[in-house]
């Protein structure tokens, strides 16, 4: 059960289902229930999209209509679980699918959580009033679920904290993964210039949603303490919100005001597109401010790009500080998230991105390292057992 999935795929939740069930289908029966109008059968793999009730999106647009949504598509998926042994699900917006699948159809419940609702408050200006029910919705599901996967250590220890109602045991930590085929370094740089980039200058690179979270809005901040006329090439797409996207325009206009070489690419690029960019970029920098994992860190070190990064969440356990390339700690603000020193904050980015801008040899190393790392501990297929085995535990022990 998922929100996202091809070609509706806008974070990295919707990655990680692409990847891992079409992993889950080399040996078990997988059905992807989506949002969307997908409609595929391919050997294991079944996709199902489904609409929510349309009548909801009528009327005054309030921000709360995407939980009303979401629940109204979660009542809709529960029918069509026949034969099924295991249901499992990815972000709060399917979680009551599991919940209401469980108490159903009598079948073990699965839930990975990729963020926690309690550590984004900001999500309140995305979702409104709705942003209450959200939290509800996924609340409940975690406290029912019979497992509950956590994408990192970090965010084990964040689900403890924020429901600790929760048995520890069963909190079960398995990775984000990555494609090692599909992303590695290419020398190809045929779509970059259609993009703006200049490609006989060395560029910083962002690729991410505009979002809170993705904090990209502190690496725009960040550009002024860089070197001067550095080329900074922001992939970054799909706001949250209108307010959030007006925020973004008037601070890369800002930073344009005193450094022309700021390409914004203002749409979700394809994989190959990402791939060319981090492949080819002299540093990625990752400036979240909240992270479970940051699965952008591990495509980035596949394509032996040297990664800056926030010292937060997830991120920890994929970026080695000094080996794969820098970590930036900032004081975070327990409520929100946020920087507390913003500007700090992007003066420490800026340092530790001129730094790997000014010595080419050691930012060569970090990438080199960051590809050997992804190999070794971020394989799809390591991380498809890891899921299988929890299931057929859970299975095993409810035929009990």
């Amino acid at each position: 059960m998922t929100r996202e999935y091809p070609p509706n795929v806008y974070g990295g939740a919707g990655v990680h289902v692409e990847y891992l069930s079409r992993e889950l289908a080399k040996k078990i029966e997988v059905e992807v229930h989506c949002w969307g109008d997908q409609n595929s059968d391919e050997g294991n793999l079944q996709v199902r999209g489904a609409q929510p009730w349309d009548k909801l999106a009528q009327g005054e647009p309030q921000k709360f209509t995407t939980a009303l949504e979401a629940m109204s598509l979660n009542l809709a998926q529960v029918k069509s679980l026949s034969g099924v042994d295991i249901v499992h699900t990815h972000t709060w917006y399917v979680s009551m699918a599991g919940f209401l699948s469980k108490k159903l159809h009598n079948i073990p419940f699965v839930l990975t959580t990729h963020s926690l609702e309690p550590l984004r408050a900001w999500k309140a200006e995305q979702l409104g009033s709705g942003y209450a029910m959200s939290s509800w919705m996924e609340r409940t599901a975690i406290l029912d679920a019979d497992a509950v996967i956590a994408v990192s250590k970090g965010t084990k220890q964040d689900i403890l904290r924020a429901y600790p109602d929760v048995q520890a045991d069963r909190v079960h930590v398995i990775y984000n993964g990555i494609d090692l085929a599909q992303y590695q370094k290419t020398s190809d740089t045929s779509t970059l210039p259609g993009f703006g980039v200049n490609l006989s200058q060395p560029y910083v690179l962002f690729v991410g949603r505009i979002t809170r979270q993705k904090g990209v809005t502190h690496l725009v901040d960040a550009i002024r303490y860089m070197p001067e006329n550095t080329q900074v090439v922001l992939c970054a797409g799909a706001p949250d919100t209108p307010e959030i996207a007006a925020e973004m325009r008037s601070k890369v206009e800002e930073a344009r005001a005193h450094n022309p070489n700021v390409v914004w690419i203002e749409k979700m690029v394809t994989k190959q597109e990402a791939i060319e960019l981090y492949s080819n970029c002299a540093v990625f920098c990752c400036p979240s401010v909240y992270e479970p994992f940051g699965i952008i860190n591990l495509e980035a070190m596949a394509c032996q790009a040297p990664v800056v990064a926030s010292a937060t969440g997830g991120i920890l356990e994929v970026v080695v500080d000094g080996v794969t390339g820098y970590l930036v700690p900032f004081e975070q603000d327990p409520v929100t998230s946020f920087p507390t020193k913003p500007d700090q904050f992007a003066r420490d980015l800026a340092a530790k991105v001129s730094d790997l801008l000014a010595d080419t040899t050691k930012a060569k190393q970090f990438g080199q390292a960051g590809r050997k790392r992804v190999e070794e501990h971020f394989s799809w297929a390591a991380i498809a057992d890891q899921t299988i085995d929890l299931y057929r535990g859970l299975i095993a022990s409810r035929r009990k």
